[in-house]
């Protein structure tokens, strides 16, 4: 019955384990405990202790395994969706009813029972059966709800939406319950016969429906323009933070989701790699909920994740990670995972992000994330320097970087980068913070208007290099969009040292191997951030003889000082006698 006194059952267990110390709890978990003691104290809010228990009943007698096996609800499914069924509301609407004897009706005031929750996060490590989670709300609401509903399921490709309907479309399959058993009956191919004698519930071409209720489950693409304006009651988006999504498609659904009364919106994703885009944002407005600092009791949000990196070597800990580990996945795999990342650098962010849930700067495809770290704070007033210029983007990153040879093979490392006003305007609010770290560090100068002007872009590095006396002995450059710049450095300082470094395979294989071995000796010395973020997004593609070239897999991943960096040790190599 409803109770705006009563504690949630499943959620007052779990809480009696962590107070014992039977289960070890993020902060991120303590924060939304404390979020549901308040939903318990208030009055407005009421716990319906039935509503979870038919989810429950309905999982267990009808759903079933991808494997076809029966399906024994985790305690972790039942906290999070005592969550999403468990809390309602109620608010005053003018209610149309008609007259007793039929002709006409009038408007009366009435107290209208609400669902609390609209949307749920979930962030929780790999291996945690998140996935079936969703299957199974999904069934739920398509099976037991007496309205129609339009359902979609989003994932970044249509591979792995389709792993959302795979123990679904088993357990019609299978039938193990009363309910499917009923609902299976039949033939799809009967369309002129007796209703009776059709199929209730399918797997079709559009999706899986249900016939009675005309209720669809389909897949859709994780892109704003094919999510805009649906009115979809329930939504899955699966790992909206792992790929690499620059597009708010969680913000889209809503918007046509909301025409609905009741709809539920549920993201599920480990924790990713890709920085800076609209998952950042998003999480930064779910730890302001956590925190308190934005109410909104609406919104559901169970972020599994450790603390600190130092509990990765203690198993005690991981369950912090994955609240199923043990039995949905083993220690053993995580600990395979563990010994994989001291062996192998490269995959560390990858096993640190997916396994434990602690985010990593950048993907770090080429450059570690140990040689992302910037060294201590030095000035190279008055040395002599190569310079690198990548200018390929007219309405963002002009990018330069000094190289500055120090001898026993270390070099300093200097940038300066130039952006629109514009652009900088049109940023998600992640990158725009990590863009406004790099302006007041002094390394990205913001230039009026919409387009950059590469004479201006020149009057500023010119002072620049005079205000620190740089002794600039050769430039390399490469040639796309620089033909005007190229030409004012060659009139005011001759065209001698100057070195044309076109993108390709041919001119970046050789500079960027060695490249990466002073990188790995940390003897690339610089110490600014916009040169750290710019190596943690570099990804270098290989052909079969072993060539390899820069790759931006997206324009908004930023490795243009990279770039320039390479033009500038390709200047520098080919000037040694200046040196």
């Amino acid at each position: 019955m409803l109770s705006n006194t009563a504690s949630p059952k499943y959620y007052s267990a779990f809480r009696e384990k962590v107070l014992n110390g039977e289960i070890p709890v993020c902060e991120t978990i303590a924060m939304q405990m404390k979020r549901i003691d308040a939903l318990i104290e208030n009055p407005a809010f009421y716990y319906d202790d039935e509503a979870t228990d038919k989810f429950i009943k309905f999982c267990e007698n009808e759903m079933t395994l991808t494997d076809g096996s029966d399906l024994h609800l985790l305690d972790s499914f039942k906290l999070w969706a005592e969550d999403v069924y468990g809390w309602y509301y109620f608010v005053e609407r003018s209610v149309y009813e008609p007259y007793p004897e039929g002709n006409g009706g009038h408007y009366v005031k009435k107290r209208i029972k609400k669902r609390l929750c609209r949307k749920q996060y979930l962030i929780v490590g790999r291996g945690a059966s998140k996935t079936l989670y969703e299957t199974l709300i999904q069934s739920y609401e398509e099976n037991c709800n007496k309205q129609t509903t339009e359902q979609v399921t989003v994932a970044p490709t249509m591979q792995q939406a389709e792993a959302v309907l795979a123990a679904y479309k088993t357990a019609i399959t299978k039938a193990r319950g009363p309910l499917f058993k009923f609902l299976t009956t039949g033939s799809i191919n009967n369309t002129t016969g007796a209703k009776e004698n059709k199929v209730k519930l399918a797997s079709t071409k559009k999706g899986i429906q249900n016939f009675m209720t005309n209720s669809i489950l389909k897949i859709l693409p994780m892109s704003i323009d094919k999510l805009q304006g649906l009115r979809c009651n329930v939504a899955t988006i699966d790992e909206w933070l792992s790929g690499d999504i620059r597009e708010d498609v969680v913000g889209a659904i809503e918007q046509g989701a909301s025409k609905n009364e009741d709809y539920l919106i549920l993201a599920v994703s480990s924790e990713g790699c890709v920085r800076n885009g609209p998952g950042d944002t998003i999480k930064m407005e779910l730890m302001d909920i956590l925190k308190g600092d934005f109410i909104a009791p609406h919104v559901s949000i169970w972020w599994y994740r450790l603390d600190d990196i130092q509990e990765v070597a203690d198993p005690f800990y991981w369950v912090k990670a994955n609240p199923n580990i043990g039995i949905t996945v083993s220690y053993e795999a995580y600990q395979l995972d563990v010994e994989r990342a001291e062996k192998n650098p490269v995959a560390r962010n990858d096993i640190l992000a997916k396994r434990f849930g602690i985010p990593t700067e950048g993907y770090s495809y080429y450059f570690t994330y140990a040689e992302t770290i910037p060294h201590r704070k030095r000035n190279y007033w008055g040395m002599s320097c190569a310079l690198g210029g990548d200018m390929s983007q007219g309405d963002d990153f002009f990018a330069f970087t000094f190289l500055f040879p120090l001898g026993d093979d270390e070099f300093g490392i200097k940038c300066r980068s130039y952006i629109s006003e514009r652009t900088l305007l049109r940023l998600p609010r992640a990158a725009r913070q990590k863009y406004d770290q790099f302006i007041e560090e002094g390394t990205l100068i913001v230039m009026d208007g919409s387009i950059l002007n590469p004479l201006e872009i020149y009057d500023d590095l010119e002072q620049f290099i005079i205000d620190n006396d740089y002794d600039v002995l050769c430039f390399g450059y490469d040639p796309y969009n620089a033909a005007k710049f190229v030409e004012r450095w060659a009139s005011d300082n001759s065209e001698y040292g100057l070195q044309k470094v076109p993108q390709g395979a041919k001119t970046e294989s050789v500079p960027l191997g060695e490249i990466k071995m002073l990188s790995e000796d940390r003897q690339l010395l610089f110490d600014e951030e916009i040169m750290a973020f710019c190596m943690g997004n570099c990804v270098v593609l290989k052909d079969t003889n072993g060539n390899k070239k820069l790759y931006k897999q997206k324009r908004s991943e930023k490795i243009d000082n990279v770039s320039a960096l390479l033009d500038a040790y390709v200047a520098y190599k080919n000037n040694l006698n200046e040196f």
